[in-house]
């Protein structure tokens, strides 16, 4: 196994509604993958999944690490999953709320995730925070200020920036720009791109705005009812979509 993440073979179901039916999925180092689909198509059971925070009821899930050791997600313990999640992962929430802690400042915030992965100098923390309050565009000045006085942009700022001061490898994104101003949308993609860039990240978004999934990824993934539909390099999936209902997600964003 080369690929930073592989899955195969994944089935869920809810009942008599099948989340996914036989999928499968790869992401590489530095790539940016998007799975896109309506709602109810299955991109958030599959992330969830992915991130083992769902269990499938068939498929495997395999995630190498820096090391080079591969390990079976679908098999990992609760604590397993959870050093992952301290360490080679992150997870944006569309909820930044989901994510902060609304009582804590923006600077405990961050810090938090620092001393999850053993930092425990009060001096480095606040430091290396009020500079990830910068990288993410917040003013430094407000790291005592607590989440809940932040804007609905502000708090997923802080969300990515306490997201990434652990520099993980692979970072799973949850319509990181839902329920956003367009405006707001517009600026936040924008710092997602770069952050992305500068530091090489492995992305698995999920969003339902195609022109999120064309600024970012390198690859998108189309889903409907569980399965995945069409997939390819984003260019080539969204100017010359083949399947019937990829042609139809594209048309309907060229006639908004």
């Amino acid at each position: 196994m080369n690929a930073l993440l592989e899955a195969q073979g994944l089935h869920l179901r809810f009942g008599a509604v099948r989340a996914l039916d036989d999928v499968a999925l790869s992401i590489w180092p530095g790539e940016v993958v998007a799975i896109v689909g309506e709602s109810g198509s299955g991109k958030s059971s599959l992330l969830r999944v992915l991130a083992g925070m769902q269990r499938a009821d068939a498929g495997q899930v395999l995630y190498r690490d820096a090391a080079g050791a591969t390990h079976s997600i679908l098999d990992a313990s609760d604590a397993a999953l959870r050093r992952l999640m301290r360490s080679d992962w992150g997870f944006v929430h569309q909820n930044a709320r989901d994510a902060l802690r609304m009582e804590v400042s923006a600077g405990g915030n961050v810090g938090e995730r620092l001393m999850a992965a053993g930092n425990r100098h009060y001096g480095n923390i606040r430091e290396v925070a009020a500079h990830w309050l910068e990288r993410v565009e917040m003013d430094p000045a407000r790291i005592d200020e607590t989440p809940k006085n932040f804007s609905g942009g502000m708090q997923q700022r802080l969300q990515i920036a306490r997201t990434l001061v652990t520099s993980p490898r692979l970072v799973f994104m949850d319509e990181p720009t839902g329920g956003l101003d367009v405006s707001v949308q517009a600026k936040l993609l924008d710092l997602i791109r770069g952050l992305v860039a500068d530091l090489g990240l492995a992305v698995l978004l999920v969003t339902h705005d195609i022109a999120a999934a064309r600024l970012l990824a390198h690859r998108i993934m189309v889903m409907r009812h569980g399965q995945v539909v069409e997939e390819g390099l984003t260019d080539r999936v969204l100017d010359d979509p083949r399947h019937p209902y990829t042609q139809l997600l594209v048309s309907s964003v060229l006639a908004a």
